[in-house]
């Protein structure tokens, strides 16, 4: 196993390679989940409003994308394409965005045997309370802007009906809510990995586009998606209050991104590479 290590860590400084192992890219959830950790709680804050606001803009862009497109293929990947854009910005910037630390936090957890602390809740909490922040001033801006006409808002319904169908089948419906998150989570998570796996700018926005647009096309549910998607609609009137907003869809949906997310895609990763992992890496600062 020594030696298997050694051999990739020799082909690591080959220059052109261009991805990393899989182990190297969970050292490096582990090493970002602990940054994160360690920011202050202010920077965290911020970071994760940003966030939450690139998602509203991705949001934006998934509509405006795909606007009078009748063939669903087209629509499908250019909305994907749109929220894409958000995501990039999201991964490139630096920003907390509450789906992307459900996927670095578990591989930190696992490998440096952190219990799950009072410390990371507040981070999870400070992360979520921020991202849907940051998605309801980017709504509130686009609506008072004025720059959007009623073609687009139109189109921003069609969206939200299908986000928000699930609440009319009770309480099946939360439940499919939740397995639909538990989706769109694992392939955020993908994206996450691909994106981490490149060592260009072009690559990781590739790989971050190309589960971005599965997870859009099959209309799977997350929870900061949709709140960007909501807080569009906020000045405009909608059908669907807060309420069922918040309970059949945003809450079921984290759920479901927590485990897609945290499971699927970190925990499972971090256990089958787990003896490949650089222990220099789990060293505390």
């Amino acid at each position: 196993m020594k030696n298997k290590k050694q051999n990739k860590r020799k082909e690591s400084q080959y220059p052109n390679r261009q991805y990393y192992f899989p182990e190297q890219i969970i050292e490096s959830f582990i090493l970002k989940g602990k940054e994160s950790l360690q920011m202050t709680r202010r920077a965290q804050f911020i970071l994760s409003i940003m966030a939450g606001a690139f998602i509203s803009f991705g949001a934006l862009a998934s509509v405006l994308l795909s606007s009078d497109l009748e063939k669903a293929g087209y629509f499908h990947l250019l909305s994907g394409i749109g929220f894409a854009i958000g995501y990039a910005m999201i991964f490139l910037s630096g920003s907390i965005l509450f789906t992307e630390i459900n996927i670095l936090l578990p591989s930190y957890i696992l490998h440096s045997h952190y219990s799950l602390s009072k410390k990371i809740l507040q981070f999870w909490l400070v992360c979520y309370i921020g991202n849907f922040l940051g998605a309801l001033f980017v709504g509130f801006l686009l609506n008072l802007s004025g720059s959007l006409d009623k073609e687009f808002y139109e189109g921003l319904l069609v969206f939200m009906e299908k986000k928000m169908q699930f609440t009319e089948r009770g309480t099946w419906g939360w439940f499919q809510v939740l397995f639909s998150g538990i989706l769109a989570n694992w392939l955020i998570g993908i994206a996450a990995v691909l994106g981490t796996a490149a060592r260009d700018v072009a690559g990781k926005i590739l790989g971050i586009f190309l589960p971005v647009i599965i997870f859009e096309a099959g209309n799977f549910q997350h929870a900061v998606a949709n709140m960007g998607y909501f807080s569009i609609t906020v000045l405009e009137g909608f059908e669907y209050n807060w309420f069922q907003l918040i309970f059949y869809n945003i809450i079921p949906a984290s759920i479901g991104n927590l485990i897609g997310g945290g499971i699927l895609v970190s925990l499972l990763l971090s256990f089958a590479f787990k003896e490949d992992i650089d222990e220099e890496v789990l060293e505390e600062e």
